[in-house]
Parts: C-alpha cells; sequence; structure tokens
C-alpha cells in the first residue's frame, strides 16, 4: 500500500537526520483537507518537541533525504512542520492495476499477527435474548471478523450467565410449577415465568426464599438430581442462543459460562490472599487500590462475608485460564457502559496479581474494556416495547425482515414471493446491525425503523443498493464478474482484464478513497471502532455515483470502457468486503 512505502522512506530519512529516533510513531495518515495533498505526517512535530528542535528546520533537514519521487509530487512543508504528501496519478494507477491483478485489495495482512481473545454477548441461561444484547453481539462479531480479515488469530468466547442466585428460584419454581408442554413449546419462555412466579413469591414469603437458597446449596454441593435439571436449562437456553445466533450470522469458538471456572475460585482467592494482593475487610476479602488514583475509593471485594466468590472472582479465574491456555497479545470485553467501574477494577487487580507472580510487565495481555452506550426509543427513553417490557431480540429480528419485507414488495411487486422474503431478510437484518454499528459506540442512539430501513442515507440499504447497481452494470454489459466471489474466498483476479487509466477527476476521488480501505480496517481494529468503516463505505458509495453520473462506462470506447469497469468492480469488491466485515450480507439483485 503506498502509505506504507511512503512511512519506509519517511523512517529512512529521519534516521539519516536522527539515528537514535524511534520509528513506531512515524505514521503517514490521509491529509483531513485534501487541498493540502492526499496524505500527511506531523510526526516530526512530536520529535522536535523532545530534542528541543525548531520543527520546521527538522522537516527541511528530513525533506532533504526523503526521496518519494516515484509516488508523489513535490512533498511541501506546512505549519509548523507537517509534510504534505499528493500522490501521482501514475502511482494511483499501477496500485489499482495490482488489485485488479487481484494482489490486494487495498489492505495488507499484519506482519505479526496478534492472539486477541474477544468476550462478547454474554447472555443469560433461562432467560430470552433481549434487545440489550444486540450491541454487544453485533459489535463484537463486526471486531472479530476484521481482526480476522487483517490476519489475526482471534479466539471469541460466549462467557454465559449459567451460575448464581437465580438457579435456586428457578429450581423451585421447576420442581412445583413446571407445565411441561409449555416448556416444549417456548422454554424460554416457560422458565422466565417460572422464575418470575418465585421471584414474586420469595418477596411475599420468606419460607420461599429459603427454599430458594437451599436448592442453590444442593445444587452447588453437586446434587445429582439438581445438577440433571440445571443442565437441562442450559441445553434449552443454548439453542436459543443458537437460533439467535444463526439469523445474526455469528460463531463462537467457545462458550465457556460461569460455571466453567467454579472449581478455579478458591485457588484464585487463596493466592490473591498469600501474594498480598487481597485481605481481610469487615469480613470480606477485598483488593485495594492505593496507587491507582482512580480507583483509590473503589476497592474491589473478591470474596464476600458469607464466604462467597462473586463476578470479581469468576472474571479474574477467567483472565487466569484465557492467559494460561491462549497465550493471547490482547483480551477484549464487549459490555455496556455501566460495566466500567468493573472492568477499571478487575484489569487493575489482575495487573497486580501477574506482577506478584514474577510475570514481566510485557508477558501481561492488553486489556480492554470495549463500552457501548444505550438504545433509546424515538421519546429518547430506553427502548421498550408498547406496553413497557423489555424488547425481545428474537421479536426484533422478526420485525425487521417484516418491515423490509413490505420496502420490497412496495419496489418491486413483481418478484416471487419466495425470492421477496429472501431478499427481505438480508435487507432486514442489515439494517439492524447497521444501525447499530454506525454511531459513535460510545454513544446513545435513537432506534428508529424509518430511517434504519431508508434506501437512501447512511444506511445499510443504500449500501446494498449500492453494491447491486455496480452489479447490474456487469449484467447490462454482459461482462464476468469476479466481484461475485466471496471476499473471504481471496481477493480474486478481475474478469474485466483491464488496467485502470486516470483521467479525469472522479475517478480520481474514487480510486484515492479506494486506497484508504486498509487504513480504515486497520482504525477499526485499533480503536474498537466499526463506525470508522461504515462511515468509509457510506463515502466511498457517494465517490461512485459521483463517478457514475459524471462518467460513461458501458457507453465508453475502449480502453476506457475497460478502464471504468475496472474502477466498477473494485468498488464493489470493497464494498462487499466491507459489509461482511461489519456483519452484514450483500444482494445480486434488490
Amino acid at each position: 500500500m503506498l502509505h506504507l512505502a511512503l512511512e519506509h522512506r519517511l523512517r529512512d530519512a529521519v534516521a539519516a537526520v536522527l539515528p537514535d529516533a524511534g520509528a513506531a510513531n512515524l505514521l503517514v495518515r490521509p491529509c483531513p483537507d485534501p487541498r493540502f495533498g492526499d496524505y500527511q505526517t506531523n510526526a516530526l512535530m512530536a520529535l522536535a518537541k523532545e530534542r528541543k528542535m525548531n520543527p520546521r528546520q527538522l522537516a527541511t533537514q528530513v525533506l532533504e533525504n526523503l526521496d518519494v519521487r516515484d509516488w508523489c509530487e513535490k512533498v511541501e512543508i506546512a505549519g509548523a512542520g507537517f509534510l504534505n504528501f499528493r500522490l501521482k496519478t501514475s502511482a494511483l494507477e499501477l496500485t489499482l492495476a495490482a488489485a485488479v491483478r487481484g494482489e490486494h485489495l487495498f489492505f495488507q495482512k499484519a506482519a505479526q499477527p496478534h492472539t486477541i481473545v474477544i468476550d462478547f454477548s454474554s447472555p443469560n441461561v433461562a432467560k430470552p435474548m433481549h434487545v440489550g444484547h444486540i450491541r454487544s453481539t453485533i459489535l463484537g462479531e463486526c471486531l472479530a471478523r476484521t481482526l480476522r480479515l487483517l490476519g489475526h488469530r482471534v479466539i471469541t468466547d460466549n462467557h454465559i450467565g449459567d451460575w448464581g442466585t437465580q438457579f435456586g428460584k428457578l429450581l423451585v419454581g421447576w420442581k412445583r410449577f413446571l407445565n411441561r408442554a409449555a416448556l416444549e413449546t417456548d422454554a424460554i419462555c416457560e422458565m422466565e415465568r417460572l422464575y418470575k412466579a418465585v421471584n414474586a413469591a420469595c418477596e411475599a414469603d420468606a419460607t420461599v426464599l429459603e427454599q430458594a437458597r437451599q436448592e442453590l446449596v444442593k445444587l452447588q454441593a453437586g446434587d445429582v438430581e439438581n445438577l440433571a435439571l440445571w443442565r437441562e436449562m442450559i441445553a434449552l437456553s443454548q439453542h436459543q442462543f443458537d437460533t439467535v445466533y444463526g439469523r445474526l450470522g455469528v460463531k463462537f469458538d467457545f462458550t465457556f459460562g460461569e460455571s466453567f471456572y467454579n472449581p478455579r475460585l478458591k485457588a484464585v482467592v487463596q493466592d490473591l490472599v498469600a501474594k498480598g494482593i487481597a485481605r481481610e475487610s469487615e469480613g470480606a476479602l477485598v483488593v485495594f487500590f492505593d496507587d491507582v488514583p482512580a480507583l483509590k475509593n473503589h476497592p474491589a471485594i473478591i470474596q464476600k462475608s458469607d464466604g462467597a466468590a462473586n463476578y470479581a472472582t469468576t472474571d479474574l479465574a477467567t483472565l487466569a485460564y484465557r492467559l494460561e491456555t491462549w497465550q493471547p497479545h490482547e483480551i477484549v470485553y464487549v459490555t455496556d457502559g455501566r460495566q466500567q467501574l468493573h472492568f477499571q477494577q478487575i484489569f487493575a487487580a489482575f495487573r497486580k496479581w501477574q506482577s506478584a507472580i514474577g510475570n514481566r510487565q510485557s508477558a501481561i495481555p492488553k486489556l480492554a474494556h470495549v463500552w457501548f452506550g444505550s438504545i433509546l426509543g424515538e421519546d429518547g427513553k430506553p427502548f421498550k416495547t408498547r406496553s413497557g417490557e423489555t424488547v425481545k431480540l428474537a421479536d426484533l429480528l422478526d420485525e425487521a425482515e417484516e418491515r423490509a419485507l413490505k420496502v420490497v414488495t412496495e419496489k418491486n411487486p413483481d418478484l416471487p414471493e419466495a425470492e421477496r422474503q429472501a431478499i427481505a431478510r438480508v435487507v432486514g437484518l442489515g439494517a439492524v446491525k447497521y444501525a447499530d454499528l454506525l454511531p459513535n459506540r460510545q454513544s446513545d442512539y435513537v432506534f428508529s425503523w424509518d430511517k434504519m430501513l431508508a434506501l437512501n442515507g447512511n444506511t445499510a440499504p443504500y449500501l446494498q443498493y449500492a453494491y447491486t447497481r455496480i452489479q447490474s452494470i456487469f449484467r447490462k454489459g454482459n461482462v464476468g464478474q469476479a466481484s461475485r466471489l466471496s471476499p473471504s474466498e481471496g481477493n480474486g483476479k478481475s474478469e474485466t482484464g483491464a488496467t485502470p487509466v486516470l483521467q479525469v477527476p472522479e475517478e480520481i476521488a474514487l480510486a484515492k478513497h479506494l486506497l484508504n480501505f486498509g487504513l480504515t480496517l486497520e482504525a477499526v481494529g485499533e480503536e474498537y471502532r466499526p463506525n470508522f468503516l461504515c462511515n468509509y463505505l457510506y463515502e466511498l458509495a457517494g465517490h461512485f455515483t459521483c463517478f457514475y453520473e459524471n462518467c460513461p462506462v458501458l457507453k465508453a470506447e475502449e480502453p476506457q470502457r475497460g478502464s471504468r469497469l475496472a474502477l466498477c468492480e473494485l468498488t464493489a469488491r470493497v464494498l462487499k468486503q466491507g459489509l461482511e466485515a461489519l456483519g452484514i450480507e450483500t444482494l445480486e439483485q434488490m
């Protein structure tokens, strides 16, 4: 990629002037304002500041040693020491030609792949998956897809809630109130009914609460009957999870619930105490963070005063297991913003623990909490059903497909029903996913069916339609379509057989935007922000529209016709690959 080639030459030039300068931060990135160039670096200003040098003087010295004539017009120094690069059209054409030959699709695999564990979704057993699970599930899946695309080894783990006090109540309900016929019809609904009934009974009658406690004690002690019932609850719940994940196209490498770590909890607590990480406080065992200013007044309880473990204990055991088993470079947790303090505590406690064990700081994986905001209704309040209940995820997906079917039917009433339903599934589910990934993940967003299903604006249907429009060009021109290959099968070789020649501004603008696909993917992976990719694809579709409206394709004479068909194909392949990274399917026709 051209930005990597520019970085390589920049590092050589800086080394000639400052041999001791580190190369890690010598980055070249797209210029925020295209009037000043295509790429830019501000790294020389930081280097100059470190050495108390004049930044423009340093930039001048670096520029004297910088040879990028193969790719750029004259490099310009701007402001306090920026270097601005403007690409030659010939360099653009060579990069596009390599993409046409299938050598790349404007991104490269990581030179040093990392092992990255992503913990996301995490529904609770015996409860329906609801709208609150959608952000974690879709965001986590997108990050996994993007990081795998960039060549990393990604391990996805669904840390389901399959242990805890709720099972005592469920066991009471199962033994006293179970409707077996209802369980066979809708297991999740029946288990939810049992839990609500017993929970209400516990609030009204202390003897029922004691019965629930006794059932939980028996379960934790390994009672054969209670263990069998608990396993049945998990199996029935997993069936629901698998159905929803199947619809969303989400797969996990592992599903290790909270119960998986129970045998490790006692040893974790003992080790934390033995190494002086945890100490007794009011009967509980607590980790204090006197050396972490932000957490100084927020100690973490790892064993309650009654001797019971809690989420913190389980999460520390989980981290230790992942480190021992997979030796990851990075562990990512995708949850809502309400858990920020919890993960700050867990990460700080884990680092203290690992340091006490003797692990070097470099051996401790990067720990990231990727948190997100809430989904709001159009009234600005948390998104609920009309009756005020939590929206079930399966119901939400059903409604997405039903609403999309109405849109498809209005647009193409003559299509066979099966075909309209197939299109509606892809459009409806894609619309929900994209609406969730488009905002800054740390912001709340308003759930609006009308906006997310619109065929114009920054929506999935708009991007899916942009892809199908390019496919229609190939059908009309009777041209083979390598762009119909699944991106996961490889970059593919163009069947247009043409090398792009860029002659007009719209062609050049489209080509330059294609070049930034890899940088966008890298930014998504580094900052855990899929909205970067959403906005990139939306801008790509806009560049293509401008190109198509101003540059005749099928009516052009050769070699211009072949050149523009190649640009169409590369755009389609990037759209398809980008949407696939978001977890969104494409269609050949809509």
